[in-house]
């Protein structure tokens, strides 16, 4: 898995003319939560909610524990002369659904920016109760981190812990390797199952935690798959800030035991670059006890790392769900129905995505799909029809234009089924294979119903096509159930097929219904569910350039008012 992706929020209203004042981002901890699982520790997940509490974001879902500290961070737009509202819940995930209903819901707690970066002390640290009462929930007191309310009416469900930090702007990109030698035994019956932890200095000597590894199952010498991350999010641009990292044995009941700890600073780190360091592992315990006690292992690191400007073109291509499970679209409880006086799902998710990547796409062609549809004059059911109806060229002219061969879509062909991803994955995978220099990326958009029928073939796709210069999202549209969608989207387990498992994470899956405006306001919407979807794409391009040590070049004069990607890596 490559690093954790912060969990960005921005501006509110996009049409919104005030300048923010600053960039902040806000780690979240929680203490004594409610267990709510009968065999095991509760597996919470946290819900940011901004303004008038339309969900922004999420962090990760952390396994059996009551008190989670989470890597992915909530980075926000700081308004100084606004009163910025937010709320947070947490909830115990139960399964692997996106459906917020489906998990138990912990508790929530409200608060302003404004309070949680002007609390007590330097290193802006706010506590809050999290408390519900007879399944309701009710106002939360809110303390600083030095004081603690009584009294409070209900039941006490734990405690939620916010560190706030302005963010700097440096935009350098780490990839690190990391290897121990002879960590200690703390498995009874084999020997450990290590993994890293690592954490950036607060000013007041705290840390705030902002990478996990993977697990390495079995052994005292683990070498640790490669990752890449944020500068930023290890040091915010402070070369010299001090990093700790903790060595672990995973178990299972998330009660995993402490093997031993080192510091360094991302100078030292970098360092590395030509060589490993080398680091000892020690547990001051075990120091404060043993005379003859040296270390608990070492371990070993290198880094990787560029900070210059890598230019891409972007291919956009769009993949349409004409099932009958759409409904009729001249009727107006479709999907895909016709209004005249307002876009659908589809053509809203259409063009908030595609208004965007059409910048970075130079020459404004999109080759849009349809699938699952019958076509006309013989009525052959296809899975990757181009349309525009022409085979040899399915591009078309901007988002616009894709937008009009959508429509004149609905009136030529017969809504059919099954819905099958992987012939279009397939198809454009065959594009990107044709060029993986790195002077083109492809993203697929694919819209959808409903549940995949042909999952197998897809989870196949999905692994061949994350070895090439290719990104996925998929958007759900309309009320079905998403669940399957979540086992393409690897975030927190890889996709695999036949016993390979994917690359890289290429798959961004997102509910449209979560970005909807309550006041139906279509901009709005449309402006949420891009920012979200396509959050993944940046770190995902760039972790194909790593992945296949792929230099970059300096970017070609512009002589044709075309644009690139330009990324720092």
């Amino acid at each position: 898995m490559n690093h954790p992706r912060m969990a960005s929020i921005g501006e509110f209203d996009p049409l919104h003319s005030t300048v923010p004042a600053t960039k902040i981002e806000v780690s979240v901890s929680c203490r004594n939560l409610l267990d709510m699982d009968t065999f095991s520790k509760s597996d919470p997940g946290s819900n940011l909610s901004f303004f008038f509490f339309v969900q922004f974001g999420r962090t990760e879902m952390i396994d059996n524990t009551l008190n989670p500290d989470f890597v992915r961070k909530f980075v926000l737009d700081f308004f100084f002369e606004e009163k910025q509202n937010l709320r947070f819940d947490v909830y115990n995930v139960d399964t692997r659904s996106s459906n917020i209903s489906k998990h138990d819901f912990l508790g929530q707690t409200f608060c302003t920016l404004g309070e949680i970066i002007g609390s007590d002390g330097n290193n802006c640290v706010t506590k809050y109760y999290i408390l519900s009462l007879n399944g309701r929930t009710l106002w939360i007191s809110a303390v600083s981190s030095s004081c603690f309310s009584s009294g409070i009416p209900g039941k006490k469900c734990g405690t939620i812990i916010f560190t706030a930090e302005e963010l700097s702007n440096c935009r350098d990109i780490a990839t690190m390797q990391l290897c121990a030698n002879k960590l200690d035994k703390k498995d009874f019956f084999g020997k450990s199952d290590p993994f890293l932890v690592f954490y950036r200095s607060n000013e007041d000597g705290t840390f705030t935690i902002c990478h996990k590894t993977e697990v390495v199952k079995n052994t005292l010498n683990p070498v640790w798959q490669p990752f890449t991350i944020p500068v930023r999010a290890l040091c915010n641009g402070d070369y010299d800030r001090t990093v700790k990292v903790d060595v672990f044995d995973w178990d299972r009941d998330g009660s995993h035991d402490f093997i031993g700890e080192f510091t360094t600073s991302y100078r030292e780190f970098s360092r590395g670059q030509s060589q490993f360091n080398v680091y000892e592992v020690l547990n001051p315990k075990k120091k404060g006890k043993k005379k003859k006690y040296v270390n608990s292992g070492t371990v070993r690191s290198t880094v990787v790392a560029t900070a210059v400007v890598l230019c891409t073109q972007l291919n956009f291509t769009v993949a349409i769900d004409f099932t009958a499970s759409n409904g009729n679209p001249s009727q107006p409880t479709s999907l895909h129905y016709m209004n005249p006086y307002q876009m659908n799902m589809y053509a809203m998710a259409l063009k908030a995505v595609g208004e965007i990547i059409q910048d970075y796409d130079s020459d404004k062609l999109f080759p849009a799909y349809g699938f699952g549809a019958k076509l006309p004059p013989d009525g052959k059911i296809s899975h990757a029809f181009p349309l525009n109806s022409n085979t040899d060229d399915p591009n078309c002219v901007g988002i616009e234009g894709v937008l009009e061969v959508y429509f004149q879509s609905l009136r030529s062909v017969q809504l059919y089924g099954p819905t099958n991803f992987a012939p279009v994955i397939n198809q454009v995978a065959r594009s990107a294979k044709e060029v993986t220099d790195g002077s083109q990326y492809f993203v697929l958009l694919m819209i959808t119903d409903g549940v995949i029928s042909d999952m197998v073939q897809t989870k196949e796709a999905v692994v061949n096509a994350a070895s090439l210069p290719m990104s996925i999202i998929i958007v759900g549209v309309g009320p079905a159930e998403f669940d399957a969608m979540e086992e393409l989207d690897g975030d927190e387990v890889r996709v695999s097929s036949r016993g390979r498992y994917a690359e890289r994470d290429i798959v961004q899956f997102v509910p449209f219904r979560d970005y909807i405006d309550r006041s139906g306001n279509q901009v709005l919407s449309m402006a949420r569910l891009a920012k979200d979807v396509l959050a993944e794409i940046p770190d995902q391009l760039l972790s194909y350039m790593k992945s296949r040590g792929i230099e970059p070049r300096p970017a070609l004069p512009n002589t044709n008012n075309s644009q690139s990607l330009s990324l720092r890596i």
